[in-house]
């Protein structure tokens, strides 16, 4: 190599290698954002289907079993993965379906016989047997509670067929209106509220409320009903509530006390399924020297 190169000769080389690092830096640059792009475009079409599926899972109650995924396209694991899920929906759809006409078939069938039998014993026993007959009435008639509130859980338990909107404050007054607290002291503050939903499930998550809070109560107490943003609340004065037990008492056939006028058990585990069925939510808790405070949160 000549000893004496041109004085511009080392300034091109070095020019042209960073020309070729500008380059290079360029190039991958730009290659990182296309295979970013390239990639996030072709992961969410392949997730598409999984995103599809996820929602519709994500979305299904006992009142939606009729929706489907219906997935399009080739067959492959995920269109299998799709159409198994829906022939799932199907057999539990069919289930549900079969379960709610037993329901109304056990209604008629259950109920006809006893009212019989309560007709039997008001027309058939002569009066010098009051006692007997009071008896076999009281039971015949807790038998019909019991069966009525059995039913009422199983068809809350299932879900709602249809909803429609509904002034739950109506639905208050009218319990209050119609129920009987003789020798309680009553307390309202009711607000307008609508809810979708129910009618009839909703008046019987009401009157449960408050048959509860005036069964389980003393003379000379007090039962107060508000109904304030979004939630309705039932208090009432009482036997003492020991903390451990509140949750209990949201369960079939939990009483704290078994007193022959008290009843099966039911009310509140009634009042759970039906908020459950409404997505509304249920917590209680103890009032201090005695009583419970239930709040239903639509």
């Amino acid at each position: 190599m000549p000893a004496d190169l041109p004085p511009v000769l080392p300034d091109l080389v070095d020019d042209v290698i960073q020309y070729q690092w500008g380059v290079t830096e360029l190039t991958v640059g730009l290659l990182t954002v296309v295979s970013v792009v390239v990639g996030w475009l072709v992961a969410g079409r392949i997730l598409r289907p999984v995103h599809r599926i996820t929602a519709t899972a994500q979305r299904l109650s006992m009142s939606t079993l009729h929706e489907r995924i219906a997935l399009v396209g080739p067959k492959d694991e995920l269109k299998e993965l799709a159409d198994t899920f829906d022939a799932m929906l199907d057999r539990l759809e069919h289930s549900v379906e079969a379960q709610r006409r037993f329901i109304a078939n056990a209604s008629h069938e259950l109920r006809t016989p006893l009212a019989v039998q309560r007709a039997a014993i008001e027309i058939g026993l002569p009066e010098d047997v009051g006692e007997i007959r009071d008896k076999l009435l009281f039971h015949n008639r807790r038998t019909e509670s019991l069966i009525g509130a059995l039913l009422v859980l199983a068809q809350a338990e299932h879900g709602l067929e249809k909803r429609l909107p509904v002034a739950l404050d109506e639905v208050v007054r009218v319990v209050l209106a119609e129920g009987n607290a003789d020798g309680l002291t009553v307390t309202t503050r009711i607000e307008p509220l609508t809810v979708d939903g129910d009618p009839i499930l909703l008046n019987r998550l009401v009157t449960n409320l408050l048959d509860n809070a005036v069964r389980y109560n003393h003379p000379g107490g007090s039962v107060e009903v508000t109904l304030f943003d979004r939630a309705l609340t039932v208090r009432n004065t009482g036997p003492d509530v020991p903390g451990e037990r509140v949750d209990d008492l949201f369960e079939p056939f939990r009483r704290l006390h078994t007193t022959r006028e008290q009843g099966a058990g039911l009310g509140l585990s009634i009042v759970a399924s039906i908020a459950k069925a409404h997505e509304a939510g249920v917590q209680a808790c103890p009032n201090p020297g005695g009583g419970l405070e239930v709040v239903v949160v639509f």
